[in-house]
């Protein structure tokens, strides 16, 4: 397993944000977590990067090679998007060379390579959303952990957007935590939807997406696709 949790809670003062989550994630699964607003959806993935302990329970991640995406793309606005990649490596001690031949590498998995001198002002925001990506890729991650990424980009560039890093997913072999406010966007990303329920949060169910990969847009229109749409929208109802 690349991630357990384990009967893990998570309190802040005598706020319980989450309530005995015990959920494996398998290596070079993608998971997807869907649940109401203030669920603790995003304190999971905190856990999972470290970034918070766990007031009981366990919490283990069997790799130190993590890539974090936040909802915003969080880009230094005075730096290239070159720089900006680089950023991630050059804060854990990597040498200019080797950041920036990864730097280089991951621009062009994402289709950006000829932005590599641009500032971010100059991007749109499926754009800053590719150099975030590629920042986290530049990690050579094997554990992607997915804060709400394509929350605030418009539709077209949203489904763009998942394509996009469907094929990252594919071509790079990480596993990956995603969360979403979307059902759609969890079942055509993911091979598994946690569906949580309301504050504190704890797992309502866990739904397998039976679907190949890749996948592409007209999955959409496929019927065991809608169907289970249908059932982990019907699942968040009873989990609010």
């Amino acid at each position: 397993m690349e991630v357990s949790f384990v009967n893990a809670h998570k309190r802040f003062g005598d706020t319980v944000a989450l309530a005995d989550i015990s959920l494996d994630i398998r290596q070079g699964e993608f998971v997807a977590v869907v649940g109401p607003s203030g669920c603790g959806k995003s304190t999971l993935l905190r856990l999972a990067a470290g970034l918070e302990p766990v007031s009981s329970g366990a919490v283990a991640v069997r790799t130190d090679s993590i890539g974090f995406i936040f909802q915003e793309a969080t880009l230094l606005p005075w730096r290239t998007v070159s720089r900006n990649v680089e950023l991630s490596a050059e804060l854990r001690g990597i040498d200019r060379k080797t950041r920036r031949a990864r730097a280089t590498r991951a621009l062009a998995a994402v289709g950006l390579a000829d932005f590599a001198n641009s500032l971010p002002g100059q991007l749109s925001g499926g754009m800053r959303m590719r150099v975030s990506l590629a920042r986290a890729l530049s990690l050579e991650p094997r554990l992607m952990l997915l804060d709400e990424p394509f929350g605030a980009l418009d539709e077209m560039t949203r489904l763009n957007m998942q394509e996009e890093l469907l094929r990252l997913y594919r071509d790079n072999g990480f596993t990956a935590l995603f969360i979403t406010h979307s059902v759609s966007e969890a079942v055509f990303l993911a091979s598994r939807v946690v569906v949580m329920s309301a504050r504190p949060g704890c797992l309502h169910e866990v739904i397998d997406v039976d679907l190949p990969y890749p996948r592409s847009q007209e999955l959409r229109f496929e019927p065991a696709f809608t169907e289970l749409v249908g059932w982990a929208s019907d699942s968040l109802k009873e989990a609010c």
